[in-house]
């Protein structure tokens, strides 16, 4: 079978989205306030959480994972965690209480006030990043959301929100995830240029 066409028209449509996000200076200025809220807080000693579901929970542990480790600079480890990763504490909160109440309990076990809590939902409205978002509200964390454009239940929730132009899951993940590297990026830039 040949799917020549489809891999063309599925890069142009991932291109398509990226260049709409480049034209829309309210999403490229929420990316700049984010990175300097993530810089602030890690210049007071706090830390960064993530929540997301599958694809989206694999964007969390990434982006945790390029803070933790590296970028491009070998430099000291940055406090950032993705919540979903204790597949046994997962496990048993989703028995025990709820799935939806799995990210909630963790932020408010870990969360801090001036900690960042960044929960991905392409739909923006499911309902453990919610929760999750709504008990870091409750705390004192700085909430951003990565959704699609619709923005769903995130819409009001979040100090911040960054709302793909698109309604195909696979195309918003892969501009949360450009935009994950930004912000990581710029956030290694701002602490450990020299």
């Amino acid at each position: 079978m040949a799917y020549m066409e489809i891999i063309k028209e599925r890069i142009r449509d991932s291109i398509k989205i990226k260049e709409n996000i480049l034209k829309d200076e309210e999403i490229l200025k929420t990316v700049e306030i984010i990175v300097n809220e993530i810089v602030k807080a890690f210049r007071n000693g706090n830390k960064v959480l993530l929540c997301g579901n599958g694809g989206s929970a694999a964007d969390a542990q990434h982006i945790a994972a390029e803070l933790s480790g590296r970028f491009y600079k070998d430099r000291e480890p940055l406090f950032a965690e993705a919540l979903h990763v204790n597949t046994s504490y997962l496990t048993a909160v989703a028995n025990d209480y709820s799935y939806d109440e799995v990210f909630s309990r963790l932020v408010k076990a870990k969360g801090r006030k001036g900690d960042i809590l960044i929960g991905i939902s392409t739909s923006g409205n499911s309902k453990n990043v919610i929760k999750a978002i709504e008990e870091a509200n409750k705390l004192g964390l700085i909430t951003v959301g990565f959704t699609g454009e619709s923005g769903g239940l995130m819409n009001g929730l979040c100090k911040y929100i960054i709302k793909v132009p698109s309604k195909d899951t696979p195309r918003i993940q892969e501009a949360h995830i450009l935009i994950g590297h930004i912000i990581c990026e710029l956030v290694e830039k701002e602490l450990f240029d020299d």
